[in-house]
């Protein structure tokens, strides 16, 4: 016979207790058992001394007979320094991403940094901001005023072409979706 020390469930719906005890193995959760040696309250805090009661002496003698303790109760055990503390086993890497996904976003994240420089190499800084454009014009002669207004006539012509190829990229995508 395989001796268990286990947990046995009592109490209400939504209100659990649990009888530490000692039980064959083959036996159900919370059928007959050989003796009860503790008791486990989950419901009150975890510093309250009724949270947790075992009968020292009894467990000593059952796992010197052999008795088995399960998970949760050799972590009370360990916790007490009755046994070694159990390990806690590695956590499974079901949560993380897989390895297609892992490359499809280091796919986006490259598109990105590449779509980022050439945004940065279509905006050319411009030298000077507005206002001082506004206080250079005020030296300028007629001849030089002439010239930077062609150059933000060209300017502002090539930011309006980028808009309209943007929009056409937009609708061609649209098209295609729906076609």
């Amino acid at each position: 016979m395989s001796l268990k020390i286990r947990l046995s469930r009592g109490g209400a719906k939504k209100r659990p207790y649990y009888r530490v005890v000692v039980a064959d193995s083959r036996k159900p959760r919370d059928g007959r058992y050989i003796e009860r040696v503790g008791t486990y309250n989950p419901m009150v805090a975890k510093d309250h001394p009724e949270r947790l009661k075992l009968d020292d002496e009894r467990i000593k003698y059952w796992l010197g007979v052999g008795a088995r303790p399960s998970d949760r109760v050799a972590r009370f055990l360990g916790d007490l320094g009755m046994i070694d503390k159990p390990p806690i086993p590695e956590q499974t890497k079901q949560h993380l991403p897989r390895a297609k996904t892992l490359e499809r976003q280091k796919e986006a994240e490259e598109k990105a940094k590449e779509a980022k420089a050439d945004d940065k190499a279509d905006d050319k800084p411009e030298e000077k901001t507005d206002e001082a454009k506004t206080d250079d014009k005020a030296d300028d002669t007629p001849e030089e005023k002439a010239e930077d207004d062609k150059a933000d006539e060209k300017a502002d012509d090539k930011a309006e072409e980028k808009a309209e190829e943007k929009t056409d990229d937009k609708e061609n995508k649209k098209d295609k979706k729906d076609g």
